[in-house]
């Protein structure tokens, strides 16, 4: 089919200008899907929503309907993880498809790390500037949160303690046309964007809830009605990232928190490792219900953003994916947060679907951030495009469900971009989760070595580590992990070689 301008249709056809605009638009959507062009991409990622937290997974106990429908049109990972489970270090692993210690982006990006480096570099080269080498529109919507904030501070939280910027348009926006982001911090219920031509002091503020605000923003560019949002000749790649789930949970519509009714937080913790009696789990017995309810209002959006794909003609031919940067403790093992090796934080959901090529299965795939840039581009055709310098896996023949081989472990990492020798690095098998935790002992200055070993198999709550009863397992799983710091160019690999 003849793809006509706006211009040529509206002469040959002299009928009124509304309905000009609806047949026009109707022809554009067609026309993007019919054509034998790559396929499109939607790849939605809210902050902080843990894997656990979606209905069909029989886990907690949440509404997510949509997601539920989802999941049974989808390949669903049950065992992908976040390698290193705080935010700025997923996105530059997603972008990159490189582990923290070659992207140098080992922590969260705020004023406290600033000296460290810890930011994108320009000189990556990420998936979108891939998407757009090859023709892609792209467009990123919500949170980046992989700038070094900069004086003077935009949107301070007090003295020294800043974590949003502004990401001037040009390279370090790595190849996104369409820009409505900012960098970490929003009020979740009054949240600000830069839009795409914007400058750094010329960000505004929408007396809206961030995901349905972010949703809106996301069909209108799906939409493209006025042909501005994106070129309607090429393919697109959006990337949606949504901060709620996470914190401050106070903020979310009320309408969510009522779905909930009057349920006490142990009615909706009931994971049996929660300890809701420690002091760290005080705000998951104050606030269960409102993180609970910020996954439904999150699930009711993604839902008009896959309603809005159908509408346009543009379901068969998009690949979308709904994941998340990291889980929450919530209090089980009497934690909150992220940033552990439990389940609960590491674990992240993982669905995929695109209709008639990926079959729809659950598989335990020990899917790792770094692998998802690769396979992305596998999946679009464009595998002999993936950099050279790419540490994830392709894992698209795979997820087409043409088999191939897989990584049988996936690293954890969490350091301290003060000293690497200090934190934790671990690795998680289909069975096992092990761990080596380094630190001071605060008496003798050396080093104080933890390990942990857990049996998710017989023990999925990862209730008793029981590295001290089976150390020939933690041996076989330490020689495991060394081939992971080898293989990300982890600064204390001698350290742990010798242990």
């Amino acid at each position: 089919m003849k793809q006509i301008t706006r211009r040529e249709f509206v002469r040959e056809a002299a009928v009124s200008a509304a309905a000009v605009s609806l047949v026009s638009c109707s022809l554009s959507a067609k026309a993007e899907q019919k054509s034998p062009k790559r396929p499109n991409l939607v790849f939605v990622f809210p902050d902080e929503f843990r894997k656990q937290a979606i209905g069909f997974m029989k886990q907690d106990p949440v509404i997510t309907p949509h997601l539920d429908r989802f999941a049974a049109e989808s390949l669903v990972l049950t065992d992908a993880v976040s390698n290193r489970p705080v935010c700025s270090p997923f996105r530059a692993m997603l972008l990159t498809g490189k582990y923290p210690f070659s992207n140098g982006v080992t922590t969260n990006c705020w004023s406290a790390t600033v000296k460290h480096g810890i930011r994108l570099r320009e000189s990556e080269k990420c998936i979108s500037d891939v998407l757009q080498d090859k023709g892609y529109h792209l467009g990123y919507i919500g949170k980046w949160h992989l700038e070094a904030p900069e004086e003077p501070y935009v949107y301070p939280l007090g003295p020294n303690n800043a974590w949003d910027e502004f990401t001037p348009p040009g390279p370090r926006r790595h190849g996104f046309d369409f820009w409505h982001s900012y960098g970490c911090w929003d009020d979740h219920l009054k949240p600000h964007y830069w839009s795409t031509d914007a400058a750094r002091n010329e960000s505004k503020v929408v007396e809206e809830w961030s995901p349905k605000h972010e949703a809106d923003v996301a069909i209108s560019y799906i939409q493209n009605r006025d042909g501005k949002q994106r070129d309607p000749g090429k393919p697109f790649a959006l990337f949606l990232s949504m901060n709620p789930p996470h914190m401050p949970w106070g903020k979310v519509p009320q309408k969510y928190v009522e779905m909930y009714g009057e349920k006490t937080c142990e009615e909706l913790l009931t994971r049996p490792n929660v300890d809701l009696s420690a002091p760290a789990a005080a705000p998951a017995r104050k606030w269960a219900r409102h993180y609970f309810a910020a996954v439904t209002g999150v699930d009711e959006q993604f839902g008009r953003i896959l309603q809005s794909l159908k509408q346009e003609g543009l379901e068969e031919n998009t690949i979308v994916v709904f994941t998340s940067d990291h889980g929450e403790m919530m209090g089980s093992h009497g934690l909150m947060y992220k940033n552990w090796w439990y389940e609960e934080s590491m674990g992240i959901p993982f669905l995929i679907r695109w209709p008639g090529r990926i079959p729809p299965r659950r598989d335990n795939l020990l899917l790792s951030v770094p692998d998802m840039m690769p396979t992305l581009l596998g999946l679009m055709g464009l595998a002999d495009a993936i950099p050279t310098a790419v540490e994830g896996r392709d894992y698209s023949s795979l997820m087409l469900g043409k088999g191939g081989t897989r990584f049988q472990s996936a690293l954890y990492l969490n350091v301290d971009p003060t000293g690497a020798e200090r934190g934790a690095r671990g690795v998680r098998t289909s069975r096992y989760t092990y761990v080596v935790r380094r630190g001071q002992d605060g008496g003798e200055g050396g080093d104080k070595v933890e390990r942990f070993l857990y049996d998710n198999e017989k023990d999925p709550y990862q209730m008793k580590s029981i590295a001290a009863e089976y150390p020939k397992q933690a041996e076989q799983l330490h020689k495991e992990l060394v081939y992971w710091l080898e293989r990300t160019r982890d600064p204390e690999l001698d350290r742990f070689k010798s242990m």
